[in-house]
């Protein structure tokens, strides 16, 4: 089993969710309930940074685009930040990058968030 780590922090006007390991069928659920409970907690400005995933499944994108959608729905948005290569170009190759909006780290991200 792959490893998977999951850490939710706020500060700077939005939360930022801290993943590393693989997002895969198996992890995904636990990346989307944490977006889900932090939009409902009341922050619906969220950055997903992914610095330290080295794989994402298509579960894993279904589980940011929830988020991205509960965000907008809240009237905030979801960034990405830091994704590897390999991982930004799973997004890209399923069409998500117009979607879903990516930045160098989480810093930028938080600045880019409407």
């Amino acid at each position: 089993m792959r490893s998977f780590e999951l850490e939710t922090r706020s500060g700077d006007g939005a939360a930022v969710v801290e993943v590393a390991g693989s997002v895969d069928a198996v992890t995904a659920p636990r990346l989307a309930e944490a977006l889900q409970a932090t939009v409902a907690g009341g922050e619906p400005r969220v950055v997903v940074d992914l610095a330290g995933v080295s794989y994402v499944s298509s579960a894993g994108l279904r589980a940011i685009l929830s988020g991205v959608k509960a965000a907008r729905t809240a009237g905030g948005d979801l960034a990405v930040a830091a994704a590897q290569p390999q991982v930004r170009e799973v997004f890209e190759l399923a069409g998500l990058t117009t979607i879903v909006v990516f930045h160098d780290d989480a810093a930028a991200a938080i600045a880019g968030l409407r």
